[in-house]
């Protein structure tokens, strides 16, 4: 809100800087650091004595007249030197005084925080010199939090947000934890292993011939799912690179000259994105079709070479829930490899699957009991019901595979194996995870993916019932329905309509009444060109869609009020309908398929 000529004069300001201003310049203490045209130069030793002057009046104020006879509303501020706060212009402090020169101890101790001084003055845009009651602190930290959506009605994210006050107690005592110092904490690392053993043992990972020695499965704990798929492309990457380079007699130096590519689903995550721009690997898609969005096997079969490092196989894509086909991927690739004299592998990226599967029943197989894969990766906190910031992968062997990615660490006064591309970090999503698995166990955890399903099953068929006034069916649902696949439901307005607004304008339309339900158009980015293409080969990329995802704290009464909320949404857009196709006429974007 500044005039054009003070923006290239000066560096764009800070957003708190307007009301900045006007406090520091109403303190005796403020002086001047540079000389300004009209006001006296002011060293740092003495403190101006001479009056400030009067604000500017605003047009309204002055009762300048528009072209109705009103007076314009003052949408831009002509800054004044003298009023303006620049980030140079940190005011001189006083020993032991506070920044409007109140002794910080009195004001402080004797009120609460909104009648101290702290609560009526913006955050300065510089480090605080001096500091506050740790209540206070906490106050101000919350009020950021206030501006937040409600966790418990965010349906867009998959992040666990449902804790009882023993996990926080838990959450906190791991906060004090560095569990990548195995030397100081042995006990916590071996809480870590223990935690590593039961998820390996879910996924039904073979015993290595090195668990005798390690006394645990090849694996970490991570940083969420993104680490973990990072740690697994790694291992495959350098797998590959070993085999590749024996196959044609190529030094390690001239094997690292060659590009390797990775196949995967458009539908692949933002974890994939970084893999491919931070680690030098080339993507090659397979796009799937709109009605399965999932990987055809003999799509995977033809896109594979012998620079391929391996296939990640998603189970439960986070546009849909849906699950790749795990084992008949497996199959087309053991005759290829038998074929080709490959070696080529699967990751299987269940960064969402990986704690539902287990506990659905008539899911086909897809874990380490399918041969052909190498590693399996997963989001403790997501459906694995930890903090935020947890993950796993499990390799299915130590040898040419984990041994890639390890790394020996002894500076620390003994000798440890790090699997993570972090090091310090916090132990607290590792014991809410174990914490996690011993409170709910295979029943509870059980019991809990029914919940999930009954209630995906509920909205489902709540959005199936809504009709056009024409008599049509308003929605088509797009996800695996009750059956293997995640708590998920995906839909789309149904294109026989042709509404003149899409799924993205539901979205805007329901965070106004509480809820946030994302709505996508099925469109690629590329994470090498940056060029944008279609999600599917049968589908426009302008095509949109919304997603829920029904985690631990979508009951089935809250259900029942975002089934109604969409209703009130829906009529909303209904009755706004033009203003919508007359907005959507103006930002057409073209763009083509690629074929299937």
């Amino acid at each position: 809100f500044f005039s054009s000529s003070i923006w290239l004069r000066r560096r764009p300001p800070h957003p708190g800087q307007q009301l900045l201003a006007s406090a520091m310049m109403e303190a005796p203490s403020r002086q001047r650091r540079h000389s300004e045209p009209g006001v006296e130069s002011l060293d740092r030793q003495h403190i101006s004595s001479a009056p400030m002057p009067p604000p500017p009046t605003s047009p309204r104020s002055a009762g300048t007249p528009n072209g109705n006879g009103l007076a314009p509303l003052p949408l831009k501020r002509q800054r004044t030197p003298q009023r303006y706060a620049d980030w140079d212009d940190r005011p001189t402090r006083r020993p032991h005084t506070g920044e409007h020169g109140v002794p910080s101890d009195t004001a402080c101790e004797k009120y609460p925080y909104y009648a101290a001084p702290c609560a009526s003055r913006p955050l300065a845009p510089w480090f605080p010199h001096e500091g506050q009651p740790a209540s206070f602190t906490k106050t101000r930290v919350n009020e950021y939090t206030l501006l937040d959506f409600n966790p418990m009605l965010n349906t867009s994210s998959y992040v666990n947000v449902v804790f009882e006050p023993e996990e926080i107690d838990v959450a906190n005592m791991g906060l004090r934890v560095n569990i990548a110092d195995q030397t100081i904490y042995p006990g916590s690392f071996r809480l870590h292993n223990d935690t590593l053993n039961m998820v390996a043992d879910l996924w039904h990972c073979p015993k290595p011939n090195s668990f005798e020695e390690y006394g645990c499965y090849p694996g970490a704990g991570t940083v969420g799912s993104t680490e973990a798929c990072i740690l697994a492309g790694l291992a495959l990457k350098f797998r590959w690179r070993k085999w590749y380079g024996e196959r044609h007699g190529l030094s390690p130096t001239e094997a690292r000259r060659v590009y390797p590519n990775l196949v995967i689903s458009t539908c692949f995550q933002a974890c994939w994105e970084k893999f491919f721009r931070y680690m030098d690997v080339e993507p090659n898609f397979v796009s799937p079709s709109v009605h399965s969005f999932k990987l055809d096997p003999k799509a995977v079969a033809a896109a594979v070479n012998e620079r391929t490092i391996g296939v990640v196989a998603i189970l439960g894509n986070h546009y849909g829930g849906q699950y790749d086909p795990v084992a008949s991927i497996g199959a087309a690739l053991a005759e290829v490899n038998e074929r080709e004299d490959w070696q080529i592998g699967i990751h299987v990226d269940a960064a969402s699957g990986g704690f539902v599967a287990p506990f659905q029943s008539g899911v086909p197989v897809w874990d380490f009991r399918v041969p052909q894969v190498l590693s399996i990766s997963a989001s403790g906190h997501k459906f694995g019901e930890s903090c935020c910031g947890t993950g796993w992968v499990v390799w299915r062997d130590r040898e040419d595979l984990s041994e890639h990615v390890a790394c020996n660490v002894s500076y620390l006064g003994g000798k440890a194996e790090s699997f993570t591309l972090n090091f310090s970090r916090p132990a607290s999503g590792l014991f809410v995870q174990f914490f996690k698995f011993l409170r709910l166990g295979r029943e509870g955890y059980t019991l809990l993916t029914s919940n999930q399903m009954s209630t995906a099953a509920f909205l489902r068929s709540g959005l199936s019932e809504m009709r056009h006034q024409a008599g049509s069916q308003l929605f088509e649902i797009i996800d695996d329905g009750e059956f293997n696949c995640l708590p998920v439901v995906a839909a789309r307005f149904n294109p026989a309509l042709s509404l003149p607004f899409d799924a993205i304008d539901l979205q805007h339309v329901l965070s106004e009444r509480h809820w946030y339900v994302s709505g996508y158009r099925m469109r690629l980015h590329h994470p090498i060109d940056g060029t944008t293409g279609p999600l599917f080969c049968d589908e426009e990329a302008d095509t949109t869609m919304f997603r829920i995802v029904v985690k631990s704290n979508l009951t089935r009464a809250l259900a029942g009020d975002l089934l109604e909320s969409i209703e009130n949404a829906v009529s909303f857009l209904f009755k706004v309908g033009a203003g919508y196709a007359q907005m959507h006429s103006q930002r057409a974007i073209k763009t083509h398929n690629a074929p299937c």
